[in-house]
């Protein structure tokens, strides 16, 4: 526990499952050489977020920092900081953003081989989180909006679980998870990269966030420079139910960090997504401008 003798700020950081980069900065002293001290939220958090039973929006892992009113640095899917953002939880960092993967898989022994064979067919998702707006933006390309059909089945590990026990015809996984069910001779129906936003309590420093991210920075460059030094790290983000061995040199290095704006045009897009599949229910705020927390003035 950091004390004021420390001469550390104290953060509550949430590590993004499906990145390394907090782990990074933790294990090379990124953090603590910007005077930081991270309260990693790991066990409590992250994978609790990776594997919760479908909770209900406002109810999520994610959202209760924000609805306690706890300072936390946590990450979304850029649909969801915008809408949960407009939904009173966070504010959205407009000075970067990172690029993730997600894949769409069928359970074993499932007959379907084509996305186009997934119409009328319920796809596990997270509600109101990347794996379901991606699910509805890959789908849409190749089936009409009224056969697409979603079910809330809850964390990414959650997901995989279910479609081990063939509970879904069929998922939509992030990493760690992809590598995992690859392995395990899972069929991917598609993959793609989507765009994932910081979502943080606005009551943390502006000075405390800019130490963060620089230590994020460092930490891109190391894993950019030298990818296989920091692979086994992967052992943190694994979900409980799937701890054990695994070829963390197939991982690859998960989400790269994009120190460019997130600017006003990729919020305004994200936000006429969110409505257009009318998945903006929550959101009372939709104002660029009272929705960000920028790192300088």
């Amino acid at each position: 526990m950091t004390t004021p003798s420390d001469g550390l700020t104290p953060i509550n950081v949430v590590p993004h499952f499906s990145r390394l980069h907090e782990w990074i900065a933790l294990e090379e002293g990124y953090f603590q050489d910007e005077g930081l001290e991270p309260h990693m939220f790991t066990d409590d958090m992250m994978h609790s977020v990776s594997s919760h039973h479908g909770d209900e929006y406002g109810k999520r892992p994610q959202d209760l920092p924000f609805v306690e009113g706890q300072e936390v640095a946590n990450s979304a899917c850029e649909w969801g900081s915008a809408c949960n953002a407009g939904a009173g939880m966070g504010r959205v960092v407009p000075d970067l953003y990172s690029v993730g993967r997600y894949a769409i898989f069928v359970r074993p022994g499932s007959e379907i081989e084509r996305l186009y064979e997934l119409r009328d067919v319920a796809v596990g998702i997270g509600q109101m989180a990347g794996s379901h707006f991606t699910t509805l933006k890959t789908l849409g390309e190749v089936l009409p909006k009224e056969h697409i059909k979603t079910v809330h089945t809850g964390g990414p590990g959650e997901r995989l679980v279910a479609l081990l026990d063939e509970e879904v015809e069929a998922a939509n996984l992030l990493d760690p998870e992809i590598p995992i069910a690859e392995a395990k001779g899972l069929r991917k129906l598609a993959q793609g990269e989507f765009v994932i936003t910081f979502w943080v309590s606005p009551t943390i420093a502006q000075d405390t966030l800019a130490k963060f991210f620089r230590a994020l920075r460092l930490a891109e460059e190391a894993l950019e420079q030298n990818t296989d030094r920091y692979l086994h790290l992967w052992e943190r983000n694994i979900p409980p139910a799937f701890e054990g061995d695994h070829d963390y040199a197939s991982f690859g290095r998960g989400e790269k960090l994009i120190f460019e704006p997130y600017s006003l045009e990729m919020f305004e897009d994200a936000m006429q997504f969110a409505r257009a599949w009318d998945l903006h229910e929550h959101v009372r705020e939709s104002n660029y401008d009272r929705l960000v927390a920028p790192l300088s003035t």
